[in-house]
């Protein structure tokens, strides 16, 4: 599954909450997670904007370079899909398909809309279906 940037980062931030569960649980070895260069350079740059996060950016940098070797890391492939909303969700989208992974798990309603061509869940939805 290719976690967006949105749920790694809820997820970090709030533990508690469902994509806390799902960060959780991958990172005690109960789930398999895709990530992209992409994805983890975009939580570097939100994680510290965020007004619950405690960690300095050196110790962002440091936990996103350890998710490379607790993640499979995809090159997004380079294919577009034209009906996406917003282009800037192409790199996230392209880990899906670069991947071939099960599931992406959104909060984005952009990425959200293309649920009937892809396997793009919400956080909510996948933890429903596969979590506690």
């Amino acid at each position: 599954m290719v976690l967006d940037t949105n749920v790694l980062v809820s997820g970090l931030a709030y533990p508690g909450s469902v994509p806390g569960r799902i960060v959780g649980a991958w990172r005690r070895g109960g789930l398999d997670v895709v990530l992209s260069k992409y994805i983890l350079d975009e939580m570097v740059r939100v994680l510290p904007k965020l007004s619950s996060n405690k960690r300095s950016p050196a110790e962002i940098r440091d936990l996103a370079d350890s998710f490379l070797f607790t993640a499979e890391i995809f090159e997004p492939s380079g294919e577009m899909d034209a009906t996406l909303r917003d282009k800037a969700d192409q790199p996230v989208l392209g880990t899906l398909l670069a991947a071939k992974a099960d599931y992406l798990i959104t909060g984005d309603k952009d990425l959200l809309a293309l649920a009937g061509k892809y396997p793009i869940v919400t956080p909510a939805v996948f933890w429903e279906r596969h979590g506690g």
